[in-house]
């Protein structure tokens, strides 16, 4: 294509291209300077014992024999206990409760998070301030409250 049927703004495209061009191997070569006058390459780094990077390496007689056997990878694994750490029926206590819109909420007792509760969770019919013994079941968007019955 001929230099006069380009248009104005293929020029000027044409032109930011070049001049980026050449600002990009202008900072390449201020860097090989750079690199050439301070010794050349990458400084070196060392990391001492409390995990900072330092210019200057470690004393030899501080460094600590750690056996690799010890260190653990993923997840420690759990120790046994008789008692169950996670006891399906919660109690708590109705924060709201709407029937005409068909859902609310119940505090547990316990952890005082709030938990959903839809009215297809009730065993009994609930109010607001009631307490309550349900279980957690995992919902849409987090733990629900079902089996929901109200405690005497």
């Amino acid at each position: 294509m001929a230099k006069s049927q380009q248009t104005f703004s293929k020029r000027e495209k044409e032109k930011k291209r070049l001049k980026k061009r050449e600002e990009k191997q202008k900072k390449k070569d201020a860097r090989r300077a750079e690199a050439k006058e301070s010794g050349g390459g990458i400084p070196f780094a060392y990391v001492d014992q409390d995990g900072n990077l330092t210019d200057t390496p470690q004393d030899p007689s501080e460094k600590i024999k750690v056996d690799a056997s010890s260190i653990e990878l993923g997840i420690p694994k759990k120790e046994e206990t008789d008692e169950d750490p996670f006891d399906p029926i919660r109690k708590g206590k109705v924060s709201f409760f709407d029937y005409s819109k068909g859902f609310g909420f119940i505090i547990d007792s316990d952890t005082q998070e709030k938990h959903f509760c839809h009215v297809s969770g009730l065993v009994d019919e609930i109010a607001e301030n009631d307490k309550v013994t349900f279980e957690l079941r995992k919902g849409m968007k987090g733990m629900n409250a079902v089996n929901v019955t109200v405690v005497e």
